[in-house]
């Protein structure tokens, strides 16, 4: 048999598999992190300054986001047990829950002026 030129092998194709020069992993690895830094800090900035916090609870805000995102990042890239995906990604925040926590944050029944309320019912009927 005759070997077919229009075939192409596995080591002719795209190379999806291809480890990158130092250089440019670096690169490409500092703009994934830069865009995930600017969704996972933009978030907290906005439903701070929408609640009408002060800049030491928004700054709180943005150090909790911040661990949160390294902590589940490691999680699903290094794995944990039978949790995380074993992959190189980075988890960030999602934009959708911004308006709700804000309609919530601002519900005097719900949100912080609910937080301070006395409560509807005693605790004690509770348990």
């Amino acid at each position: 048999m005759s070997a077919n030129p229009e075939v192409s092998t596995p080591a002719a194709c795209d190379g999806v598999d291809e480890r990158l020069p130092t250089g440019r992993l670096a690169t490409l690895g500092l703009q994934h992190v830069m865009v995930m830094y600017a969704g996972a800090v933009a978030v907290p900035l906005i439903i701070g300054a929408a609640l009408g916090l002060s800049k030491e609870q928004i700054a709180f805000l943005i150090n909790a986001d911040l661990l949160c995102c390294g902590l589940i990042t490691i999680i699903q890239a290094r794995g944990l047990g039978m949790f995380g995906i074993k992959l190189p990604v980075m988890m960030g925040v999602s934009f959708a829950a911004v308006s709700p926590m804000i309609a919530i944050g601002l519900d005097p029944q719900l949100g912080l002026p609910g937080i301070s309320a006395p409560p509807f019912w005693p605790v004690s009927s509770v348990f």
